[in-house]
């Protein structure tokens, strides 16, 4: 009765098509009234202040500065002409620099939407230049996009780490073998592709040696920024937010060296963190009222004694979780369904006996699927927001549904062979 009492409460407030965090939000403040007679709601100021203050957190509007500094500083359009230079030889040529050119801005940024837009805008013109099927092209953008939230530093496992408790240096490690991975199974969707119908791969793009060896400063600037962030952290050197704090320094040292450092673009990288860092606190702090709410409730605990009352595998659980976020992906926004979620999912999984650490990157792996399945995957309204003479939002649908195929492979390897994204973890610590 209480269980039915509450999804019919969040029902009738999610038809109002309130934003998220109001609807999660008043949702808590709802669900605290009812069954617990305002208990958070008299320690509400104490609450919001005691769970917005972790030293933790401080590190999300870093990072976000970071990836905002190192988009308006010009430094994606020059990685992504000398990432060009080094694997457009492959079958699906420039496909394969828009994976590998997502991959590496992740590692600046934290951001699918940032990291699709940003190399989406970069190469949407070679569609039509190099005679590519703009279907596929326009899919290996939105699926190397997702590529942001899962490479470090990512902003989801930051947020996953504080609200489960969960060390974010061992979440960071545990996100580089099945980033690459994913980057892998992406390229040889590709190539596999083109094998099978050639005049996919649009035409090849020829380059001599001694052009990618000049195109190798550019490559430098990235890899700075990911050795200055994740170094700094595996060498002990500084905490994840210390960490954030050096990126930002060096972010801004290689555009000032690239002569882009001004008032016009810091004044726009400061206006594009605080608009994106107000959106996600403010998500984050309602579903940490709610997730506190249905605690006290007693829900979380008896949502596990039911699930362990069922009598599962561990196998048939997580399938089940798989199964559930996969479905819930297609009809919510990824973050969303993440943060109202994980409380009563976390404890359930933990309890079947799986990882929390590994859980952090299969949990974010169903992220990357959300983002790019229809119908409302943010990535593809995104990549079909960039096309500059319009079309079919199917055609981004049809050609991004090769990458999920390749995502849901990896998930099945994650459970069969965990040590995928435990041995990094497993060996530093």
């Amino acid at each position: 009765m209480q269980l039915a009492l509450i999804v019919a409460a969040a029902l009738v407030v999610a038809f109002l098509s309130l934003p998220i965090a109001s609807t999660l939000g008043l949702l808590a403040l709802v669900l605290d009234e009812t069954f617990t007679s305002g208990r958070l709601s008299r320690t509400f100021g104490g609450f919001v202040w005691d769970n917005t203050t972790s030293f933790a957190l401080l590190s999300i509007p870093l990072f976000i500065l970071m990836g905002e500094i190192v988009l308006r500083g010009g430094i994606a359009e020059r990685m992504y002409g000398a990432v060009s230079r080094w694997v457009s030889w492959l079958p699906g040529g420039l496909m394969h620099t828009n994976i590998g050119s997502c991959a590496m801005f992740a590692a600046t940024s934290g951001s699918s939407v940032a990291t699709a837009a940003t190399v989406g805008t970069v190469a949407y013109g070679e569609i039509a230049a190099r005679r590519y099927n703009e279907s596929l092209f326009l899919g290996s953008i939105a699926a190397g996009g997702t590529l942001g939230i899962l490479i470090p530093p990512s902003v989801v496992l930051i947020v996953y780490g504080v609200l489960t408790q969960t060390s974010i240096p061992e979440l960071y490690l545990a996100g580089i073998v099945p980033g690459l991975l994913l980057m892998g199974l992406y390229m040889a969707v590709i190539v596999a592709a083109c094998l099978v119908r050639p005049a996919t791969g649009g035409i090849r793009v020829h380059t001599k040696w001694s052009e990618r060896i000049r195109a190798l400063p550019d490559l430098a600037a990235p890899l700075a920024l990911f050795l200055g962030v994740v170094g700094s952290i595996y060498a002990g050197l500084a905490t994840p937010t210390e960490a954030a704090s050096i990126g930002v320094v060096v972010s801004l040292a290689l555009v000032a060296a690239r002569r882009r450092l001004n008032w016009a673009m810091l004044r726009g990288a400061f206006e594009g963190t605080v608009r994106t860092t107000a959106m996600l606190m403010l998500i984050v702090i309602a579903a940490m009222l709610l997730n506190v709410v249905l605690g006290f409730i007693g829900v979380i605990q008896s949502a596990t004694q039911y699930i362990g009352s069922l009598g599962l595998t561990p196998l048939a659980t997580i399938l089940i979780v798989v199964a559930f976020y996969f479905v819930l992906g297609m009809f919510m926004e990824t973050f969303s369904m993440m943060l109202t979620t994980i409380g009563i999912v976390f404890p359930i999984v933990t309890a079947a006996g799986f990882d929390g650490v590994w859980f952090g990157i299969v949990v974010t792996l169903l992220m990357e699927v959300a983002l790019i399945t229809p119908p409302i995957g943010l990535n593809l309204f995104v990549v079909h927001g960039i096309r500059e003479r319009g079309g079919d939002f199917r055609d981004v649908c049809i050609g991004v549904l090769p990458f999920v195929a390749a995502t849901l492979v990896l998930i099945g390897l994650m459970i069969a062979f965990p040590q995928i994204a435990l041995w990094l973890p497993r060996t530093f610590y």
